[in-house]
């Protein structure tokens, strides 16, 4: 349900009477993991999936039945372990199936709805009736630091932030580092890149460092400093003659071979794309997949627990017993 926090507290605002649908439970695969949410208000707006559209329908339903009758409600929607399908559910075309839990959305809910749509860190425990109650939890935003503010910069910021990443773009140059350029940063710095990193707050292994400075008297200093912070990526665009010459320059600079296989240069994922924004797309699939430990591979070639674990959504969403 945190997921749509941006959505749902103006409703509470508003006094519109909300439920919401959470997946509990997914047997076998689901398009969606735990933690999905559907809402419904009473005139059957619908914010938000849990199936990508396979049982939208019947969860709709399901919270529909809530808002009229107050009452919490469980269902299972898809396939069950002998291949039966449930009665209240069409298939989910993955063959598998949803528990689902059914409760109102209320004002009690609101500051961690809140905490969510700032994009704080953000808990909340559900009393959904049963011998347990629900915790949902939504960690802030991974962070993305570019340094460097061209025109690869602001396509990977726009990309970065789509992806659900907090943005913040770095650059000596205040000329380039203005909101006009990066409307969809979180934040905006004007200063030396690697002095930048260097006061950079709470790095950690959910922070992304892509330079993107084309200067190697910026280049250098940065990739040196943020070798050197404990955060989970680190990677710099460049041509290979010019990651090659970079190297050098590096291990002058006194960065050890250990630091240096660190490095994801050149930057991004083979895409064959040129456009900045291709670039960029490439640069966002290397850092997910970097961040999931993931080989990058076609779908199609993958085996089916590796297909369970991207339909569950990571980390963005969790829901465990208390």
């Amino acid at each position: 349900m945190l997921e749509l926090a941006p959505d749902l507290v103006p409703l509470l605002d508003a006094g519109v009477p909300v439920a919401a649908v959470t997946v509990t439970a997914v047997v076998r695969s689901a398009p969606r993991g735990v933690g999905a949410t559907l809402a419904v208000t009473r005139d059957a707006r619908v914010i938000g999936s849990i199936s990508g559209g396979c049982v939208e329908n019947d969860a709709v339903m399901l919270g529909l039945d809530v808002l009229r009758s107050g009452t919490i409600r469980r269902a299972r929607f898809g396939f069950g372990d002998d291949d039966a399908i449930t009665p209240i559910a069409a298939g989910l075309a993955c063959g598998g199936a949803v528990d689902v839990v059914a409760y109102r959305v209320e004002d009690a809910h609101r500051p961690a709805l809140e905490a969510a749509r700032d994009r704080r860190d953000a808990t909340l425990r559900l009393d959904v009736g049963g011998d347990e109650p629900l915790v949902l939890h939504r960690p802030a935003p991974p962070r993305l630091i570019i340094l460097g503010a061209g025109e690869h910069a602001a396509a990977l910021c726009r990309l970065g932030a789509a992806a659900g990443f907090a943005v913040t773009v770095c650059d000596d140059w205040a000329l380039l580092v203005t909101h006009d350029r990066f409307p969809d940063a979180a934040e905006l710095v004007v200063g030396a890149p690697h002095e930048v990193l260097d006061t950079l707050p709470s790095p950690d292994a959910r922070t992304a460092v892509c330079v993107l400075t084309h200067d190697e008297r910026l280049d250098v200093p940065a990739i040196r400093s943020a070798l050197r912070l404990p955060v989970g990526f680190v990677g710099a665009m460049g041509a290979r003659a010019t990651v090659s010459r970079r190297a050098a320059l590096l291990r002058a600079a006194g960065v050890t071979d250990a630091e240096l296989s660190r490095l994801h240069s050149p930057l991004g994922l083979d895409l064959g794309g040129r456009s900045p924004e291709e670039t960029a797309l490439s640069v966002i699939a290397e850092i997910v997949a970097s961040r999931n430990a993931a080989d990058a591979r076609p779908l199609r070639e993958a085996a089916g627990p590796r297909l369970h674990a991207i339909a569950s959504g990571g980390d963005s969403c969790a829901v465990r017993s208390a």
